[in-house]
């Protein structure tokens, strides 16, 4: 059957239906799941038929169904970019380098992954918000934050356009195109990506950019920073990994789990037989190269010299039910198993894969992953997490869905790159290529700081289900994460969209009633203290504890602490069993291997017979003896044949689904263009105290900004300082005191001019006889900058109303406060015109002045340092040593805290008059 718009409708209908009745019959099994929302239960059951539909169907097919065209939405720029062939041919020699000699000797070649289609040259796909593109435009902004993208996809299906609608709106992108295994196995897609990046920094500074990726694409992203800080080549910003798939030989035990709250195949892909997938195994070649093919391609078709070999060839594993007695599965330590035979679960070159089941030995033939060969799926640039160190990268967000099948893989990616030497892989992959220096790797680089978000109960890469309010979620942590980095990459501040007010989340229909009641229920049955919120861009992240930002949020945003490592099984697998192959997850491929191989049996054996015609007539081959893998279309070139891609058409079922998933962009979109809507406004006379400058007094209408005005501005707060008394759950309360008491009281860095930046020690050792000046600051350029009083960097909790607040009214911040010249309670402050209270009136009366004196006394000309100095010092008690003073009868420090002084614009009038 055909695999298109109408057969796949038709196949997840039914599916969609019974998930619709199934969710109100029978909710007591979802109560405190993602899949209590109605759209998240469709969703999840939909992607699940889909997979396993076109898990019936070719590897080709499903690659040209997400491959085909899918119109972005009106209000999105799109622009195709080509890669030029001088970024391709510098990104081949980094991987060449990276590869070193060994790894080029595995891969098959320095020069068959180069290989390309006709017409089929590198490219990628600018994305960006028109709004935003024109406004960039205007102002000649060449951008301060692009995302480089690398879409999922298990690297053999997936496509920009297929992916375009989950972060369209979020960020300015340039969303790579690479080529897909099995045809185009690894490192063909490493290759594609390095050179989508090469070429970027050739438009960006490296701080401007950020790389994410999702799944397969998060493996790549990590894959693509080793090579970079291996070779020298500037790395980003940060990146973002959304589920990454960073170890092909599921060794970790949540791969062996059921996980019905995920939608990937509990048995990895499988597909029907054609051209491309599976390959030819060890056995199929064999039979090739003795001319056992000859009789198996005659009409006669009872020559069969061996029937074992027969049903094998078929079946893709043979089990072997008297193995030599005391065999065991090997691991990755060194000398663990002396003399005692053992199976290769330990992938490697030169043998097939095998493991001890149930007191039998299976042997797989068959190519279990379509990015590598089954020698090559340990390779530490196919499954990252054997790389020697992650460390020395830029920092990283990992976000991990809890119900996911390959969590424990990603959990342990997490700890890994933020303590290198506690995490290193085991001795079979160190003593690999000994002219690596695998082990000195692994002390070599620092740790790289890691946010690890746990997310209950979600699924793989829940941003998929962009129309559901727990991937919204995941946006906002997306967004505040990367306008962290970028803010700390730039050494600037980066401007931001608060999208509170327009957020669906916000403003969502479905926030009722009965939504704040679940909320309430789901707080009081869960047991944990939560920790906080999810945050938007521009809230400060929290800092890192030992390089780590540890959480475990659930599907209402909430915020809790993650367990300790030495609790989550991902982090207790011992280096000697990671990367091996495991006896739970080789159960699930068989099994679904055996039905597969029954099922498409003639079809299988059909391919098998047309490739033993090809092989026999032979392909064009590559120079220098290169060895393509068997799946890799490079080595099956037939002389005279087009191998052009195929033209994109227009798929109208990924169309329906993109638009369901920019569903809630598009609602977003309505509401930002009501927001940014200009209230009506009237200009006030000057005899009215309007103030607000030349425009004004020409009577025209002041320039007003919605969108302006729900700009925030992100800082890194210095929260990779890893201050050991500090860690994610810190108030900052406690926060503020510690930094206080370390290095003085904080200050706001932006209201406070260069020349006021943090004392030294020895300056500090002296400023005792150092009276500090005044700072008045210049008011910013943006009114609405003022709204909100700051002191020390502190805001008070009330703001100053509208942006046509005239300059008298406007609050300028003293940096740093004037030491007081008499009495610390009232002496040295200005009047600000708010009619005083019973304390003040106390505090008057303890002085023994009148109010109308302590007015006075407001209004002498500021003293100079030395007369501050000497009020300051007080009056030195007899019989007490120098630095004491006496105040209302006690002995007390003579030492004078400064204290916060606002200034007004009247007071730097009268502070400017001579004295009279």
């Amino acid at each position: 059957m055909v695999f298109n718009t109408a057969t796949v409708g038709g196949a997840v209908t039914p599916e969609v239906i019974k998930t619709f009745l199934s969710h109100y019959l029978n909710r007591k099994p979802l109560a405190q799941k993602p899949t209590a929302h109605i759209s998240y239960d469709e969703g999840l059951h939909l992607i699940r038929k889909f997979l396993l539909y076109a898990s019936h169907h070719t590897v080709e097919d499903i690659q040209r169904f997400t491959s085909q065209w899918v119109p972005h939405p009106r209000w999105v720029k799109v622009d195709e970019v080509k890669i030029s062939d001088e970024y391709v041919t510098k990104a081949a020699e980094h991987i060449q380098e990276q590869l070193g000699h060994h790894g080029i000797e595995r891969v098959g070649g320095k020069t068959w992954w180069q290989w390309r289609r006709p017409g089929g040259e590198v490219k990628a796909e600018w994305i960006e918000m028109r709004s935003d593109y024109n406004e960039r435009k205007a102002t000649k902004n060449p951008g301060t934050r692009v995302m480089l993208y690398v879409h999922g996809g298990a690297y053999f299906f997936g496509s920009v356009d297929e992916h375009r609608y989950q972060l369209q709106r979020h960020a300015r992108k340039l969303k790579s195109r690479y080529r897909l295994a099995p045809q185009f196995p690894f490192p063909c897609g490493l290759h594609d990506c390095l050179a989508a990046y090469l070429y970027l920094l050739t438009v960006q500074d490296p701080t401007t950019i950020i790389l994410a990726g999702d799944s397969a694409g998060g493996g790549m992203v990590l894959s693509m920073l080793v090579t970079m800080r291996d070779r020298g080549i500037p790395l980003p910003a940060g990146a973002i990994l959304i589920s990454p798939w960073v170890d092909l030989t599921h060794s970790f035990p949540s791969v062996a789990e059921d996980n019905p709250l995920d939608y990937i195949p509990p048995h990895g892909f499988h597909q029907k037989p054609s051209p491309s997938w599976p390959p030819p195994n060890s056995d199929d070649i064999l039979a090739i190269e003795e001319g056992i093919v000859k009789n198996l391609t005659k009409k006669d078709h009872n020559i069969n010299p061996n029937p074992q070999t027969e049903a094998d060839a078929v079946q893709g594993f043979h089990v072997e039910q008297n193995p030599p007695s005391g065999i065991q599965n090997d691991d990755a330590a060194a000398g663990t198993n002396g003399n005692v035979p053992t199976a290769n679960t330990v992938p490697g070159s030169g043998h097939n894969l095998s493991i001890m089941i149930d007191g039998k030995l299976v042997e797989i033939k068959d190519q279990i992953q379509m990015y590598a060969s089954n020698q090559l799926i340990s390779h530490p640039l196919v499954s990252p997490v054997l790389q020697p160190s992650l460390g020395g990268l830029p920092p990283l967000l990992i976000l991990t869905g809890g119900g996911e099948m390959l969590r424990d893989e990603q959990i342990y990616l997490a700890h890994k790159a933020a303590n290198p030497t506690k995490y290193p892989p085991g001795d079979a992959y160190l003593d690999d290529s000994p002219h690596d220096h695998n082990r000195n790797q692994v002390n070599r680089w620092k740790p790289t700081d890691v946010q690890l978000q746990v997310w209950d109960d979600l699924c793989h890469v829940a941003p998929t289900l962009s129309f559901t309010r727990p991937a919204k979620y995941m946006y906002r942590s997306i967004a505040q994460f990367g306008a962290w980095a970028l803010a700390r990459a730039q050494q600037t501040e980066i401007e931001i969209l608060d999208d509170d007010d327009v957020s669906v989340i916000s403003q969502s229909e479905s926030d009722t009633e009965e939504e704040a009641a679940e909320k309430k229920r789901a707080a009081e049955l869960d047991p944990r203290q939560a920790a906080g919120q999810v945050g938007k861009a521009g809230d400060p992240l929290p800092p890192f504890k030992n390089h780590m930002i540890r959480q475990r949020v659930d599907r209402h945003g909430n915020i809790f602490n993650l367990e300790p490592a030495s609790e989550l099984p991902g982090c207790n697998v011992p280096a000697s069993e990671v990367g091996v192959i495991k006896e739970g997850p080789v159960k699930k491929w068989m099994a679904a291997k055996k039905e597969w191989d029954t099922k498409f049996s003639s079809a299988k054996r059909r391919v098998q017979k047309q490739r033993a015609k090809e092989m026999a007539k032979g392909y064009s081959q590559f120079e220098n003896g290169e060895a393509p893998p068997p799946s890799a279309l490079a080595g099956r070139r037939k002389a005279g044949e087009s191998l052009k891609e195929e033209k994109k058409t227009k798929s109208m079922g990924m169309t329906l689904w993109a638009l369901w998933g920019s569903k809630h962009d598009e609602k977003t979109m309505i509401l930002e263009k009501e927001a940014d809507k200009a209230p009506e406004t009237t200009t006030a006379s000057a005899v009215d105290g309007a103030g607000q400058g030349k425009d004004m007094e020409r009577g025209q209408k002041p320039i007003y900004s919605r969108s302006r005005s729900r700009r925030r501005t992100v800082t890194d707060e210095r929260q990779t300082d890893n201050n050991s008394d500090v860690d994610e759950n810190t108030p900052a309360f406690d926060l503020l005191a510690i930094r206080k008491q370390q290095g003085g009281a904080p200050r706001d860095e932006h209201l406070t001019p260069a020349f006021a930046s943090r004392q030294s020690p020895s300056d500090e050792a002296s400023s005792s006889t150092t009276t500090p000046a005044i700072l008045l600051n210049q008011p910013p350029k943006e009114e609405y900058d003022l709204k909100r009083p700051k002191a020390q960097g502190i805001a008070f909790p009330f703001s100053l109303k509208g942006h046509q607040t005239s300059a008298s009214m406007t609050t300028l911040t003293s940096a740093i406060g004037v030491p007081p010249a008499s009495d610390v309670r009232n002496s040295g402050t200005f009047n600000s015109g708010v009619p005083q209270n019973e304390a003040d009136v106390e505090a008057t009366t303890s002085t023994g002045m009148s109010t109308e004196e302590a007015k006075a006394g407001r209004e002498v000309e500021q003293p100079s340092s030395e007369a501050v100095k000497e009020d300051n010092e007080g009056v030195v008690a007899p019989g007490t040593s120098e630095g004491k003073a006496v105040e209302n009868g006690e002995i007390v420090s003579a030492e004078r805290p400064p204290i916060e002084t606002f200034v007004t614009a009247p007071d730097i009038l009268s502070l400017s008059k001579p004295a009279s």
